[in-house]
C-alpha cells in the first residue's frame, strides 16, 4: 500500500511516498481504508527529531495521527461495527513510527474511533479528530466551561483554536480570541466577540476571564493573573511545570497542563457538534498523499486551520 514515510529526522522535505506492508485486521482491531488524514504540530516535532530519545533511530517511520475513512475488515472479537461504516479517530498515541494515518490502510483499536460526522466528506473529516477532541477535553472536561463565563482562547486561528472558539460559543461562553493581525476578522467570523493581535496586545491590556485556553505556551504567569477568582487556565504547553504544580496548591486560580488522549466518546461528541452545525471544519489546505511534505511545510508556516491529506488522491 502507499504511505507517507521518512528515513531520517529533519525538515518537511524528508517525507516521501513509499510502498509499505499492508496491515491486517488482527484480533480486536479494525482495518480502515483511509480517505483523509491531517498534520498536527506534535507530528512535525517528532519528524524533526525533537523527541528522538523516545522515538529512537529505527526507520522508516510513518506519519499521521488522525484520520477518517471506511471500515473494510473486522478482526476476531470486534462487535458493534459493520464493514462499510464511516469512522474517524486517531492511531492511539504519539507518532512513534510503527503506524501512521497518512496511508491507504490503517489497523486501529475500536476504542480510538467513533462513527464520523455525516455532514462532511471523509477527506475533510480526516482533519477533525485530534483538534476537535482536544478542544472538547480542554473546555468541557478540564475547564468545565459553562454558559455565561468569559473565555479567552490564545492561538485562536490554528487547528485547535479555531475549534475551541466555536465550541466556547456553542457552550454559551463570551469568547475573546488572540491571533495574528491578519486573522482577527477570521476568528471573529468563528464567533469571537473580541479579537486582539497577540503581537501588540499585552496581558495587562485585557480584562479578567473565567477560563483561559492557552495554545501558545508563552507568558503563562502573566496570563494567569487575568483569571478571575475561581478561574481556570488550561494549556497544552509542557514547560513551566513547576508553575503549574504550584497553582494547584496556592490560591483560588488553577492552571492545568495536559496532553489530549481522546477516546470514542470524545469523537462521538465531536460528530454530534459537527452534524448540528455548531462546529464547522476550518481547512487551511488539501494535499494529495504524495505531497504530505507540503502539508507539513504549510503547518510550520503558521497557516490557519488544518492541513488535510487526501489519501486517495
Amino acid at each position: 500500500m502507499r504511505a507517507a514515510q521518512y528515513d531520517r529526522y529533519g525538515g518537511p522535505d524528508v517525507i516521501h511516498l513509499a510502498e509499505a506492508p499492508t496491515p491486517a485486521a488482527r484480533s480486536g482491531r479494525i482495518l480502515v481504508a483511509v480517505h483523509g488524514s491531517s498534520v498536527n504540530p506534535v507530528e512535525a516535532r517528532v519528524r524533526s527529531g525533537a523527541f528522538r530519545f523516545v522515538t529512537g533511530s529505527k526507520f522508516p517511520k510513518n506519519v499521521g495521527m488522525d484520520f477518517a475513512g471506511e471500515i473494510v475488515s473486522l478482526g476476531d472479537g470486534v462487535s458493534g461495527w459493520t464493514v462499510g461504516d464511516r469512522v474517524w479517530g486517531f492511531t492511539g498515541g504519539l507518532p512513534l513510527g510503527r503506524i501512521g494515518a497518512a496511508a491507504e490502510l490503517l489497523s486501529v483499536k475500536p476504542k480510538w474511533i467513533s462513527r464520523a460526522a455525516t455532514s462532511i466528506d471523509l477527506v475533510t473529516a480526516g482533519g477533525m479528530p485530534m483538534v476537535g477532541s482536544t478542544a472538547i477535553i480542554a473546555l468541557r472536561h478540564h475547564a468545565k466551561l459553562v454558559a455565561g463565563e468569559r473565555l479567552l482562547v490564545r492561538g485562536a486561528s490554528g487547528g485547535v483554536g479555531s475549534v475551541a472558539v466555536q465550541l466556547g460559543v456553542a457552550l454559551g461562553a463570551r469568547v475573546t480570541a488572540t491571533a495574528s493581525a491578519t486573522n482577527l476578522d477570521f476568528v471573529r467570523s468563528l464567533g469571537a466577540t473580541e479579537a486582539f493581535d497577540y503581537r501588540t496586545t499585552r496581558p495587562s491590556d485585557l480584562s479578567a476571564f473565567d477560563v483561559i485556553l492557552d495554545l501558545s505556551g508563552t507568558q503563562v504567569p502573566d496570563y494567569h493573573r487575568l483569571l478571575a477568582r475561581g478561574g481556570r487556565m488550561v494549556t497544552t504547553a509542557v514547560n513551566n511545570v513547576g508553575f503549574f504544580l504550584a497553582s494547584q496548591l496556592l490560591g483560588p486560580r488553577r492552571v492545568r497542563a495536559f496532553t489530549a488522549m481522546p477516546r470514542t466518546r470524545y469523537f462521538a461528541d465531536l460528530a454530534e457538534l459537527v452534524d448540528s452545525g455548531r462546529i464547522v471544519p476550518v481547512v487551511g489546505g488539501v494535499h494529495p498523499l504524495a505531497e504530505t511534505a507540503a502539508a507539513h511545510a504549510a503547518l510550520e508556516s503558521g497557516t490557519r486551520g488544518k492541513q488535510i491529506i487526501d489519501v486517495r488522491a
